[in-house]
């Protein structure tokens, strides 16, 4: 007798938009302290707490904030099993608005969400992962 197929596994819900939104709205907040965003960015140390503030700060200084976002075609990663990825449309308050999309990963963290470092490094000005180095010839 031939046992019956087990039941393909479930996958884990994908986690609401707004749980995404909520990262990116706070890392952009100049009102909340780098060392406080700190945990927002997956591998962040104490080291990245200026960045972390210059950012925030270089946003209230262009006029761009508040920043809106809105988190659309979430889909598990196919690189990175159990991170997330979203396409991310920022809209700044800027008059004209200024509005742009950009794909952004999240990596789960005890009950919440981060932004991987992969993404954040494209986005923010970290230490020396902003600076390129030349290859020796």
């Amino acid at each position: 007798m031939v046992a019956p197929p087990a039941p393909a596994p479930v996958a884990a819900p994908l986690p609401p938009a707004q749980a995404l939104i909520d990262v990116l709205a706070r890392l952009s907040d100049p009102a909340v302290a780098g060392a406080d965003k700190v945990g927002l960015v997956e591998l962040a140390t104490a080291d990245d707490a200026a960045a972390l503030d210059k950012f925030g700060k270089a946003l209230a200084d262009n006029g761009a904030l508040p920043l809106s976002f809105e988190a659309t075609d979430l889909k598990w990663s196919e690189a990175d099993p159990g991170n997330v990825v979203a396409a991310v449309d920022v809209t700044t308050a800027n008059d004209p608005p200024g509005k742009f999309s950009f794909p952004m990963e999240f990596t789960p963290v005890r009950d919440g969400w981060q932004l991987t470092r992969k993404t954040a490094d494209l986005l923010l000005q970290f230490g020396d992962s902003a600076t390129a180095s030349t290859p020796p010839r």
